[in-house]
């Protein structure tokens, strides 16, 4: 583990435990067993470790989210897996979970919108091609309508577990929401949300250029011990540059980062690149 990864790892703890306003770097460097020297070698303030730690989260949430979809063979069980692996996350990572919806709406840092709307993005199209295999062309004029109603549902149903300390049933909730969104993609009719409303709100998603995605994998390569999650990543950027694997073997490859996390990040932009859904 990197100092930058210690840090990160010790301040979610103490965010969690005392919030980010109330919570010193100096808290952090004591709680990490580091000088404050060391903390401004690794982050040049607090409000930089909190983007990055929000970046770090909303990487995961959005690699995993289309690996759960992209792996779910079975049309029957796609919504159900979606749903649960959102409100998982939710209830696991609440206490952070609390903090990024509370920096979202006080901070005006324009590098931290900038990267919420790129994950926005993703999980989007990641639940647009969940609505492409589940409906078709039955529903083809109004997959953008039903796409933002997934996302309602999301955020609505989240304050359960970032506003109410409550005794949730999980399978009844999803379950629930299972329904609610068959219902939906069956009744509606009448189309709101068009090809080029899309066009007028929408903004490219940051390119994953060759050059980009061996930024990626390098950062992490760099970063990692060793493991068999490295060495990995190693073989998997020789395929980036010399494409002579067989797609079996780079599949297993992926599975083999796929769970680190420090590599979700990665995984989903080699699938993507690679073609891997």
């Amino acid at each position: 583990m990197t100092k930058k990864q210690l840090i990160m790892e010790k301040a979610v703890e103490l965010f969690a435990e005392r919030g980010f306003e109330a919570t010193s770097v100096q808290q952090i460097t004591d709680h990490c067993g580091i000088s404050k020297g060391a903390f401004y070698l690794s982050f040049k303030s607090k409000d930089e470790l909190i983007i990055a730690l929000i970046d770090h989260f909303m990487r995961q949430f959005t690699a995993d989210i289309d690996y759960v979809v992209n792996q779910t063979k079975n049309d029957a069980e796609l919504l159900y897996n979606f749903y649960h692996y959102i409100y998982t996350s939710f209830s696991k990572h609440s206490d952070f979970a609390k903090i990024i919806a509370k920096e979202m709406t006080q901070s005006f840092n324009e590098d931290l919108f900038s990267k919420i709307h790129v994950y926005n993005k993703a999980v989007e199209k990641t639940i647009l091609t969940m609505i492409d295999r589940l409906y078709g062309e039955q529903q083809k004029e109004l997959r953008y309508d039903l796409a933002f109603c997934i996302k309602g549902l999301m955020n609505t149903y989240s304050e359960l577990f970032l506003l109410y300390k409550l005794p949730l049933d999980m399978e009844s909730l999803v379950q629930s929401l299972v329904e609610k969104t068959n219902l939906l993609a069956k009744n509606m009719t009448i189309p709101f949300i068009t090809d080029e409303l899309i066009q007028l709100i929408d903004q490219p998603m940051e390119e994953l250029t060759l050059e980009n995605v061996l930024q990626i994998v390098n950062k992490n390569i760099e970063e990692m011990d060793d493991s068999i999650e490295k060495d990995s990543l190693i073989l998997l950027k020789q395929e980036l540059l010399e494409s002579t694997m067989h797609p079996a073997i780079i599949k297993g490859l992926l599975e083999n980062i796929q769970q680190h996390p420090h590599c979700k990040w990665a995984a989903y932009v080699l699938r993507k690149h690679f073609h891997m859904e």
